[in-house]
């Protein structure tokens, strides 16, 4: 087996002799790439994104940003990294180098301020700058910085978070800028052209991204495992039930940087075949475990509306960019943000084990804090969605934040309504107990009754009942209480006049 390296800025190195918990943010630092910096180790600021090659969704090769923070170096094995620094471009012997262009807009457009963030608005922009179907919108860049003088003028936006050039600011959701300085920042993101043809970054999206490699990192009284095949994972889970797995590593990497934990043995299982799959049928959609939310998005492109509420208001891009539903799933948290919407669509979690597969209604997995059906050795493979889809669907996050932020309280709908009836109801719920929950008093108040003001005002009340709410430093019990209720007032004040119609 190949002694385990990545390529950073087209330099081959070796992760030896970092102990197996290393980060990818404190490798790079180590190694004289201090653009990449620490400002919350927890994947809630963007100081340290970087570029990673990945599968791409148009194209062989996708740049995506990632929390360098987070991610063990040893799950980018094989893998490809481009940091700030990789991003310029040689200017020849005795010459500058060339700024990349979303390096010369934030310069010009003073959107550096103290600088210490700005390395990571880069990639995170860079990222966005390469997403092949933005550049559809954009003229090529030219390398004249007054080309786009006007693109900070709100008046040309498509909306305020998109620029006239097809940049989401969504893509830099997971970006702090400590200053408060995000106009300026704003506006060097919509100022961007397209990639020029000649741009190497751009060229290297049309051939394939690296391919998974089987790792065995094995470094003082720890190792980092990756296999190639999902029978093989399973078998090590069963010679190690002390391993944890990760795919992400959005959560484990927290553990890892803010309460010093280590294990003696991680498993990843991100790059496994069997659970990158998406297969869309006429019963059922089933998506793959290790499937990246941002995968996931673009692949669906829509298609499960209710999933398409969930996914802008799931931390921030540079998170969904790492984290999986099987990741979200297997946390048990009960304040997950996917949890609620998959009790909604009735989905279930197909499980594997050495034994077999078995499935499990969403609705029966979790069994208490933090808890779950899920057996030792068991790892979830996928999770199926049954179609028909409900058509009058909401997903309502009460959170302190509008983006970026842990729920306080979180709401799914799904609602079947013919002829003025509500004929099915399915309510998911998270933040309000122990476990995510279905709201079923609430369901049953609904279901066969009149979608009217006097039936949903009475299941508002049942729903303010559902769970056991507590009071903490988010929110007060009679606070998530009253949230419950208002949410099902707000999901008919917006679905009255379409239901109707």
């Amino acid at each position: 087996m190949v002694a385990p390296q990545l390529t950073v800025n087209g330099d081959a190195m070796a992760i030896a002799p970092a102990p197996p918990h290393t980060t990818a943010l404190d490798f790079l630092r180590e190694r004289g790439l201090t653009g990449t910096k620490e400002g919350c180790a927890e994947g809630e600021c963007g100081a340290c994104s970087v570029l990673v090659a990945r599968p791409g969704v148009n194209r062989p090769t996708d740049w995506v940003a990632v929390n360098a923070c987070l991610v063990p170096v040893a799950a980018l094995d094989g893998q490809e990294v481009v940091t700030s620094e990789g991003l310029a471009t040689d200017g020849g012997p005795g010459r500058a180098p060339t700024l990349h262009p979303v390096q010369e807009e934030m310069a010009v457009r003073g959107g550096s301020q103290c600088g210490y963030c700005t390395p990571g608005f880069i990639c995170s922009m860079a990222a966005e700058y390469y997403r092949p179907d933005r550049c559809a919108h954009a003229a090529p860049d030219s390398g004249d910085s007054t080309v786009h003088a006007d693109a900070g003028d709100s008046t040309v936006h498509a909306d305020a978070e998109h620029g006239p050039n097809g940049f989401d600011l969504h893509a830099l959701s997971g970006n702090l800028c400590r200053c408060t300085g995000y106009r300026p920042i704003r506006d060097a993101a919509f100022a961007v052209g397209a990639p020029a043809d000649e741009d190497p970054l751009a060229r290297r999206r049309e051939q394939a991204p690296p391919a998974p490699v089987a790792t065995e990192y094995l470094q003082g009284d720890g190792a980092f495992l990756r296999k190639d095949t999902l029978a093989e994972t399973l078998r090590v889970l069963r010679e190690r039930p002390d391993a944890v797995v990760v795919a992400g590593s959005t959560d484990w990497g927290v553990e890892v940087n803010i309460r010093s934990r280590r294990a003696r043995c991680v498993v990843a299982v991100d790059r496994l075949p069997e659970l990158r799959a998406l297969r869309v049928a006429s019963d059922s959609i089933e998506i793959g475990a290790g499937l990246t939310l941002t995968e996931i998005e673009r692949r669906l492109d829509g298609d499960v509306p209710l999933l398409a509420e969930l996914f802008p208001q799931f931390a921030s891009r540079l998170i969904r960019n790492s984290a999986t539903l099987g990741g979200n799933l297997g946390t048990g948290s009960p304040i997950g943000d996917s949890p609620p919407v998959l009790l909604a669509l009735e989905a279930s979690v197909v499980l594997a084990g050495e034994d077999g597969e078995r499935s499990v209604p969403l609705a029966e997995y979790f069994t208490g804090y933090r808890q779950s059906v899920r057996r030792p050795g068991e790892l979830i493979r996928a999770v199926s969605i049954p179609r028909p889809l409900s058509p009058v669907v909401a997903f309502h996050k009460i959170a302190k934040r509008r983006f970026d932020d842990i729920s306080s309280v979180a709401v799914a709908f799904a609602l079947d309504i013919a002829d003025g009836v509500v004929r099915k109801a399915r309510i998911g719920l998270g933040g309000v107990a122990a476990t995510p929950i279905r709201a079923l008093e609430t369901e049953a108040a609904l279901e066969g009754r009149p979608w009217s003001a006097r039936t949903v005002e009475a299941a508002a009340l049942v729903l303010r009942s559902s769970g056991t709410p507590m009071g903490d430093h988010r929110a007060s019990a009679e606070y998530r209480a009253a949230m419950l209720g208002q949410s099902l007032l707000k999901l008919y004040a917006q679905n009255t006049e379409a239901v109707s119609s």
